[in-house]
């Protein structure tokens, strides 16, 4: 049995199963324990430990006592609704036997090499994406971040509390300490062949809540003509977003619905639908954003709905270093894959602040967010093995 599989499998039943999917919100009892499994991974190897103002954690190798900014690696921990078991922590797992790997073969880092793991990566729980990383960043306010609410009102800084974290902290974190950031990451469709690949950019992408209003009233007494029934609109605007992304070579999901008051005999006063759009280029996203919105706010108009449209989220074409991309092909192969992904990652929120690249470990299935979500161990192991040897080449030459 590999030292992959060894490590991998401690993490096999927290918060889920891989046949079930997994169920890690953040800062909640099944990312804790996984905080904690990360805590005990840093002891184990004898690495400096800490957790940053944004709870975001940090193990820190560096035997040499070296001076100056770190090589960070790592990814998140905390997962979508019945996700996969390796998006977000592959990185983290692959982040602590690359640096066991590199201790086998007699590695001195000339720079620190730190792993980390970020919070609430998924936004799966306060609705915003890479939320740790933005407020790292600076991108995100850390006053409109604590009054977050989650879907059972719980602000964001009620819920660090409840972990005895002080939502007092959040905000900047300085990353002048920081040489490059390579994040280890399950590739999430089927764009790899390979064991391996490098990343090269992400599609410019984000969330929107689309609210639609009307006139709740009783199903079985109010006239098909009398009706203000915001459910149509909300059923017109899926369509219409699957149409548009399909018109303008993009993608659009409408992949979560809340409906006011959720009875089967009532006709809803209010839907509220939340859309992740995503595109090859900033041009084309706004152009499926406003011919939706247009259609959406005719259709609106027509059956007697309001409607508006809010962004909780929203991320900009990003590319990777050209300079980490070239010196990663250097090492890995002039026959290793660089591929753009649709994806959206801490790296990429990362990317505007510190350089930064991303390593992709072959996905078999194709499937992500989801239980199917997976990768073979001998590609996992190959997966460490790149890192590894980015990592020297950027904590050693």
């Amino acid at each position: 049995m590999s030292a992959f599989t060894d490590l991998w499998r401690e993490l096999a039943d927290v918060g889920g199963s891989p046949e079930q999917g997994y169920v890690r919100f953040a800062w909640t009892p099944a990312e804790w324990e996984l905080r904690s499994w990360f805590r005990a991974q840093a002891r184990y190897r004898d690495l400096a430990f800490e957790v940053d103002g944004n709870t975001t954690m940090w193990a820190t190798w560096n035997p040499g006592g070296a001076a100056g900014p770190a090589v960070v690696t790592g990814s998140h921990l905390d997962s979508v609704p019945h996700g996969g078991g390796y998006d977000g922590p592959l990185g983290v797992v692959s982040a602590f036997l690359a640096v066991d790997l590199l201790r086998r073969r007699g590695v001195t880092p000339a720079r620190p090499i730190r792993i980390a793991a970020f919070a609430e990566e998924e936004g799966s729980r306060f609705g915003v994406a890479c939320l740790g990383s933005r407020l790292m960043t600076g991108a995100f306010d850390p006053g409109r971040a604590r009054a977050l609410t989650d879907r059972d009102g719980v602000t964001l800084a009620e819920a660090l509390s409840r972990y005895d974290f002080d939502p007092a902290r959040l905000g900047p974190v300085p990353l002048d300490g920081v040489h490059a950031f390579v994040e280890l990451h399950v590739e999430q469709g089927r764009a790899l062949t390979v064991p391996v690949g490098i990343g090269s950019s992400v599609w410019p992408h984000g969330r929107w809540r689309m609210d639609f209003t009307g006139e709740g009233n009783h199903a079985g007494t109010t006239l098909m003509g009398d009706r203000r029934d915001p459910m149509l609109t909300y059923a017109f605007s899926v369509l219409a977003a699957n149409k548009e992304a399909r018109v303008h070579g993009a993608h659009a999901t409408v992949g979560r619905v809340a409906v006011h008051p959720n009875a089967t005999n009532a006709i809803p006063s209010r839907v509220t639908g939340w859309l992740d759009a995503r595109a090859a280029s900033t041009e084309t996203l706004d152009a499926l954003l406003a011919s939706l919105g247009s259609k959406i706010a005719t259709r609106a108009a027509r059956d007697g709905t309001g409607f508006t449209i809010t962004a909780e989220s929203t991320t900009g074409e990003i590319g990777f270093s050209d300079a980490l991309i070239r010196r990663c092909v250097t090492v890995l192969g002039e026959d290793t894959p660089v591929l753009p992904t649709g994806a959206g990652h801490d790296a990429g929120v990362l990317s505007g602040s510190v350089p930064t690249v991303m390593l992709f470990v072959r996905n078999p299935t194709g499937v992500s967010h989801a239980p199917a979500e997976r990768a073979e161990d001998e590609d996992c192991e190959a997966g460490v093995t790149a890192l590894a040897a980015v990592l020297e080449e950027l904590a050693c030459r």
